[in-house]
Order: structure tokens, then sequence, then C-alpha cells
């Protein structure tokens, strides 16, 4: 029997305290530069995004960019921001180019978009 558990990872992070009966929602969106296609970078996101209570998508773009969008409250959008530069993929990165709008909730959970 082969072993694989010490290849799977999963992010979970200790859960944001809820400040209010229904915080607003935020939408996140990062433009990632660097080599950030042909690296699992995608994949290793939506990984990530399983420990988190958001929604949300990430495809490449064709300039080489990889775009991400994700929808939830300020603190969890944060957190998830910066489990994606824990899970390894901070050194593939050279810029990120931030953006915060009100949510448009128009997700149902987080996938790769080809």
């Amino acid at each position: 029997m082969k072993n694989i558990a010490s290849r799977l990872r999963l992010w979970l992070h200790p859960p944001v305290p809820p400040s209010a009966a229904s915080p607003p929602r935020h939408r996140l969106t990062v433009l990632y530069s660097g080599r950030v296609q042909g690296v699992g970078f995608r994949y290793t996101t939506k990984t990530v995004a399983t420990g988190f209570e958001l929604t949300g998508t990430i495809r490449n773009l064709p300039d080489g960019r990889v775009e991400l969008i994700a929808e939830g409250r300020r603190a969890e959008l944060d957190a998830f921001r910066a489990a994606i530069l824990d899970a390894g993929l901070a050194g593939f990165i050279r810029d990120e180019q931030v953006s915060w709008a009100d949510a448009k909730n128009e997700f149902r959970g987080f996938e790769i978009v080809r």
C-alpha cells in the first residue's frame, strides 16, 4: 500500500470571527504577473480556496498574467491572499495589481476558468 498522505496538503486557517450579523461582502481582483502560467498556479489557488468561505474564479490571460476574482468578507479575502503566497506561489509572482469593489454575487463556489 502506497502512502500518499505526505503529498496532500489542505490549507485551513483559523476562522475569522464575524463582526456583525451580516457583514458586507467585497470583491477582490488580483492580476498576477511573473512566471505564473504553466506552474500549477491556478490549481494550487483553487486548492487553497477550499479552506475559505469565498467564491470566485481564477484564469490565465492571453498576455501571460493570471486573473483572480474572489468575493467574500474582507478579512476572509485578506487571509486568502496571504495563504496563496504561503502555499509556495510567492516565488513565481513578480507583481500583483490589487483592486477592491463591492461584491456582485455572481459566483457559486470557486473554479478555474479555461
